[in-house]
């Protein structure tokens, strides 16, 4: 991985630290691409200026994407930018603990990578 890959990865990471950040995210996963009044009527912990600065910084580490239309602005996920990275990051860590501590049954290698989802090395976990 080179310098640019782990410079993502670690604006990814600090944007996800914040818990406003994160109901950005759920916000913008639960209803696809919202203008930035309507996340903000969402967020009630903070106020609008606020929320205006997590967008910024959602956006500066390529997390989200901003559509300008007028005067309004309109934010979405982006699916396939860094945060895409980093998911791929956690699974692979999460994949190799379940493997060392003897959690993951023999048939992991039948397993599509998409398929062996956080989600579903936790309800191996359970079974």
């Amino acid at each position: 991985m080179d310098g640019t890959d782990q410079q993502s990865r670690e604006l990814v990471f600090a944007a996800l630290a914040d818990q406003v950040r994160r109901q950005i995210l759920d916000t913008l996963a639960s209803n696809g691409e919202c203008s930035a009044g309507f996340i903000s009527d969402q967020i009630s912990s903070v106020g609008r200026t606020t929320v205006s600065t997590h967008l910024k910084a959602l956006k500066m580490s390529g997390m989200i994407v901003e559509r300008r239309s007028g005067r309004h602005r309109y934010f979405s996920i982006d699916p396939a930018g860094p945060a895409n990275d980093a998911l791929q990051f956690l699974r692979d860590v999460l994949e190799r603990a379940l493997v060392s501590s003897g959690e993951v049954s023999d048939r992991t290698d039948e397993l599509d990578v998409d398929d062996r989802s956080v989600r579903g090395a936790s309800a191996r976990r359970r079974a």
